[in-house]
């Protein structure tokens, strides 16, 4: 049966090329929709350059069509696009739920459709999971959008580590002794560059990771960093990735309290004078889903209370140290003069970093077009590291498999520029991991 999907507003904020996944299916659009695009249109944020470039492609294609019927979508393998109007359906949805609002008249923009074409599967794809539940409540076939989705995240999503039980004790001692070990001699290995192991024998233990360039595996130390001492196996492996200078994108996911933010920063403070600059920065998910512009003052007055958790860090570091030290006054230095910066995200299009070391706080929260954006601004000598916990979304229309983090993590395991470590043990505090645990 020929099929017939028609797309939210959430679906094109999220990804604006989305008219181009669903292969040789036809695409509808309900007017509504493209009404709300039009007050997204303006502004920096990602939504908007979405809005925009979606709004552009539309009218590319609908050059030679009248959008009241179907128009072919540009590539020989899809499909027609029309716009499709929220008039004329039996059952509207207003008579159900008694209000007047945007998702109702997408609602009768597919109830019309249906109608419309009695021949064909009309399906409803939107992020909005209450727009879903409404549309199979009115007998619409409805589905999120799935494209970019991680595949099987809770089975096999990926960790970064491993665990290697029953290595010869010669091994472990040839690992410590020479720094380096031919995979060949452990009973297993992760042939993933930049894979984490854990190599066990009984009591004896060594931390080790898989170096691509010489195709062996070299001992991993516990190493500190501007003042922070790793706490456990995966924060040293998350530093060791910090500092290895042919790492040049890091993702560091956990739960609340495993060290995240800090270990990035710390890592960052430590290579100081190897960068220009220390970018800071974090989606700003405003309460309310209000945007930063009802703030009063500048655009670091906007910004700064969102920032608060990057500067409790930095001064967590800060408070390693007396005042009268070497380090207290470094970092109070590169902070006056700008060595230490926090940027909006909002900013970072069309900018060519280098030189830099940019930590992304949050990463969670960042679609998978947001992430690219970032890492695409990437110049020469540049570090970026991730951070965030993937069960503690903040925004509506992202999940654990959605959302630019878990993303990156899967797209690019394994390769020779990219390093990943999740951190399971809480470090803040006994009250913090009791939370984690039983709350």
């Amino acid at each position: 049966m020929r099929k017939v999907f028609i797309l939210d507003t959430s679906v094109i904020l999220f990804d604006h090329e989305a008219i181009t996944r669903f292969d040789e299916h036809d695409i509808a659009i309900p007017i509504t929709v493209l009404e709300e695009l039009d007050t997204f249109k303006k502004g920096n944020d990602q939504k908007n350059y979405a809005a925009r470039e979606f709004i552009r492609y539309i009218d590319a294609i609908s050059e030679s069509y009248s959008l009241q019927d179907w128009a072919p979508i540009n590539g020989p393998t899809h499909g027609n696009f029309r716009v499709v109007h929220d008039q004329n359906c039996a059952r509207p949805a207003e008579l159900v739920f008694g209000n007047n609002k945007a998702d109702h008249r997408i609602l009768n923009a597919a109830l019309a459709l249906q109608e419309q074409e009695p021949d064909s599967s009309v399906i409803l794809v939107t992020k909005d999971i209450a727009l879903r539940l409404k549309a199979k409540s009115l007998g619409l076939n409805t589905q999120d959008y799935s494209a970019g989705k991680v595949k099987n995240y809770s089975d096999s999503f990926y960790s970064g580590k491993s665990f290697i039980k029953n290595v010869d004790s010669d091994v472990i001692d040839e690992i410590f002794l020479a720094g380096l070990v031919e995979p060949q001699k452990l009973p297993s290995y992760t042939a993933l560059a930049n894979h984490f192991h854990i190599l066990k024998n009984g009591k004896k233990s060594a931390l080790a990771c898989l170096n691509e360039t010489a195709q062996l595996v070299q001992l991993v130390t516990k190493k500190g960093v501007f003042g922070v001492q790793p706490r456990n196996a995966e924060q040293s492996f998350a530093i060791h990735a910090i500092l290895n200078p042919a790492i040049r994108l890091i993702t560091i996911q956990g739960v609340a309290g495993t060290g995240k933010t800090l270990l990035a920063l710390a890592g960052a403070l430590e290579q100081r004078r190897l960068f220009k600059q220390i970018y800071l920065a974090r989606p700003i998910v405003p309460l309310g889903n209000k945007d930063i512009g009802y703030l009063p003052g500048d655009i670091n007055s906007k910004v700064n209370p969102y920032m608060e958790p990057l500067w409790d860090n930095l001064r967590y570091i800060k408070n390693q140290f007396s005042e009268h030290s070497r380090e207290f006054q470094t970092i109070t230095e590169m902070v006056e003069t700008g060595k230490i910066e926090v940027i909006p995200l909002t900013y970072i299009r069309g900018r060519s970093l280098s030189n830099v070391i940019i930590i992304i706080d949050e990463a969670q929260n960042l679609t998978p077009h947001e992430t690219k954006t970032i890492i695409t601004r990437a110049g020469e000598n540049t570090k970026i590291i991730f951070t965030g916990d993937i069960q503690q979304i903040d925004t509506p229309y992202l999940d654990a498999e959605s959302n630019g983090l878990s993303h990156i993590i899967e797209k690019l395991k394994g390769h020779s520029l990219y390093a990943h470590i999740t951190l399971e043990k809480g470090e803040r505090s006994e009250l913090a991991n009791l939370a984690n645990e039983l709350l």
